[in-house]
């Protein structure tokens, strides 16, 4: 046995074929860690890809160049049947539910910090490290250690909300190592350190899978059922009576988080459309119907009748709420020691989608469910999408939208 010797950390990096999780191997590796890099393909069919090339093989071939470049082990896996049968059949079976799932955030908590997590355990590494826009921080009370997710310190690229389903045991052996840069610092580095993928654009595909039309990709399962679109007014009487009091109990956010309802008696009938679960709330893209002084925004769907309901501009009553409910079974604390008791309540800053700005609210705890309340209106509150609470910069829970 030698002495004097240390033992370097092991990790293992995912590297995407992208500049950001380039850089992170560079920086990991810079720190004096043991790094590995570990590409992941996860889906098979091209036939739903941007382009006529092949965008995972590119994205291979370019992690594969950034290893070389740093001197690393490289190794790419195949996880496309896992994948599929925890991502890809959940997203088809949640918009044929006509909700509206979110794969990225779904991709992090079941395969990047699950699946993949295990098998850089397996290569006896000590952590997992991606390129995500978010930091970490270890704190320790009487030998218990609480890891804080906290907002990356670039505000226009924060990915701390795709991570908002991430457990106290995946955060523990994660590593964030861009998360304290500007995404033009993370340029500069991978320019300096001549990196194949410094110029690289940032993808805009689906977790891991590629350039991905979302429509063709769900059109391959969801099959195609014509049905009506139609346009409820901004003047319709079921709008004269909004919950416009104050939210100060849960019966009163729980009041406040009852959404529309509609019948297509209730409107008028402005065209046809491919699927009412190819389409979502607030959406405006897609219709293909004219004529009308302002544009139509999708504001509810219903997959049972297959109607779509859409008002005219973004103003539209039928867009706005001021409250969401969260069932309790996809309540999940990233922070277990704040969890709220029944007849509970804390004040947060929430988003509902990634990029939203935070909004000032207060989550509350029923009897079982919870709902989240907000100090100003919010458009197109989704079904299925997650909302994410913050105290400050540190993200301590989320929940999937239950309406």
């Amino acid at each position: 046995m030698s002495i004097g010797t240390t033992h370097k950390p092991k990790v293992v990096v995912g590297l995407s074929g992208g500049v950001d999780s380039s850089v992170a191997a560079y920086l990991l590796l810079a720190e004096g860690y043991d790094v590995i890099g570990l590409f992941m393909k996860n889906w098979h069919d091209d036939s739903v890809t941007i382009s006529n090339e092949c965008p995972w093989l590119e994205d291979s071939n370019d992690a594969l160049i950034v290893a070389q470049k740093l001197g690393i082990p490289f190794q790419a896996i195949d996880l496309s049947a896992t994948y599929k049968e925890r991502i890809v059949d959940y997203m088809f079976a949640e918009y044929a539910a006509g909700r509206t799932p979110n794969p990225d955030v779904l991709c992090n908590r079941e395969i990047k910090f699950d699946v993949f997590l295990q098998v850089a355990l397996g290569l006896g590494a000590d952590y997992v490290a991606t390129g995500h826009y978010c930091r970490k921080e270890t704190t320790g009370d009487g030998g218990v250690l609480t890891h804080h997710l906290l907002s990356g310190l670039d505000p226009h690229k924060d990915q701390s909300y795709f991570l908002c389903q991430l457990n106290q045991e995946q955060l523990a052996r994660s590593l964030f190592p861009i998360g304290g840069l500007m995404k033009s610092e993370v340029r500069e580095i991978a320019r300096a350190q001549g990196l194949i993928t410094a110029e690289k654009k940032d993808s805009q595909g689906l977790c891991f899978i590629g350039k991905v039309r979302l429509p063709e990709f769900l059109q391959q399962q969801l099959k195609p059922n014509p049905g009506r679109i139609v346009e409820i007014s901004t003047a319709h009487p079921c709008y004269s009576e909004p919950f416009t009091g104050e939210i100060n109990t849960v019966e009163d956010a729980e009041k406040a988080a009852i959404p529309w309802t509609y019948t297509p008696e209730m409107g008028i009938d402005k065209g046809a459309h491919s699927g009412a679960h190819y389409f979502t709330v607030g959406q405006r893209k897609g219709l293909d119907v004219g004529g009308t002084p302002l544009a139509l925004y999708v504001v509810d769907t219903d997959v049972v009748q297959n109607v779509i309901y859409v008002g005219q501009g973004n103003d539209h009553p039928g867009l706005w709420r001021r409250a969401l409910k969260i069932n309790q079974e996809e309540m999940h604390w990233v922070r277990p020691d704040l969890a709220l008791s029944p007849g509970q309540s804390m004040e947060v800053m929430a988003r509902i989608r990634y990029r939203q700005p935070l909004q000032q609210g207060v989550i509350w705890r029923g009897e079982a469910d919870y709902f989240l309340s907000f100090s100003a209106p919010q458009s197109a509150i989704t079904q299925g999408q997650f909302s994410a609470l913050y105290l400050g910069e540190e993200l301590i829970a989320s929940g999937v939208i239950a309406r």
